[in-house]
């Protein structure tokens, strides 16, 4: 599977994208948020590459103290891509929503429901940015997050441009290692910083090399799902990654309308 990719076409493909996209729509510039992994640090260097570091600016926003490793690591990409950045720490706000969501339900909110909101407030943060820039957001999901709906509706979902949207995570991985990441950022557990603790894997339940693996049958190869089973095993985290595909259908596509004429949603 890895000998099909080209990272070295791909970086510069992507970054011509990068760069006609935001031409195209009349902006300066992008903002995105700079998490110390190993997404958003593809994706500042490529946005780097195709604008111009002075084009770029870059949002670190830690949820608390616990982060402060992941703060580093961010940081040190924000310098490598030659990028403007700012840290904020988004406790305050998280906490205040957390207490206003719990209010509205009567209830309190539990782990994944704080870990949402701290997702979309950081879009908040950014969208503000780059309202007063006049810059496009820049968001940093990759093919297998899309794909499992890995991600926060209207958080870090909630982009004007997904760069590497279409390269699963090892694509990413050797996408990194041609733009000079640091090889500890590339080799480092995957976390989204939604709470101390908090991994990717651990949460799905399976490492990224399987999902993607099981995808790129499902996607590119077409297979049946018995095929896949046959061939990789694993049949309970095979017969997960095809649900989460399938129920996670919503948040990749804008919101439906029911047509009156047609008598249906389109």
């Amino acid at each position: 599977m890895k000998g099909n990719f080209d990272s070295k076409h791909a970086a510069m493909s992507i970054s011509r994208g990068i760069k006609s996209y935001v031409s195209d729509s009349g902006h300066r510039g992008v903002v995105l948020g700079v998490s110390g992994g190993v997404d958003s640090a593809v994706c500042a260097l490529l946005a780097a590459r195709a604008l111009g570091g002075k084009n770029v600016f870059g949002l670190i926003m830690p949820a608390g103290k616990a982060f402060a490793d992941e703060t580093g690591d961010a940081i040190e990409v924000a310098k490598k891509a030659g990028i403007a950045y700012n840290v904020i720490n988004i406790n305050p706000a998280v906490e205040a929503l957390e207490g206003l969501v719990s209010m509205a339900r009567g209830e309190k909110c539990g782990k994944i429901d704080s870990g949402n909101i701290a997702a979309r407030t950081r879009m908040v943060a950014l969208y503000g940015v780059a309202a007063c820039k006049k810059y496009l957001v820049l968001g940093t999901g990759n093919k297998s997050e899309l794909l499992l709906g890995y991600f926060t509706k209207y958080g870090d979902g909630g982009a004007d441009l997904l760069p590497i949207g279409d390269l699963y995570k090892w694509q990413v991985r050797e996408l990194a290692r041609e733009l000079g990441v640091p090889g500890r950022i590339i080799r480092k557990t995957p976390t989204a910083g939604l709470w101390e603790g908090q991994t990717d894997e651990g949460e799905l339940g399976f490492s990224y090399d399987f999902a993607d693996r099981v995808l790129s049958m499902f996607v590119e190869g077409e297979m049946d799902g018995k095929d896949i089973i046959t061939e990789v095993g694993k049949e309970k985290d095979v017969r997960k990654i095809y649900s989460l595909v399938k129920k996670t259908s919503h948040k990749r596509s804008p919101p439906r309308i029911f047509s009156l004429a047609m008598g249906k949603w389109r």
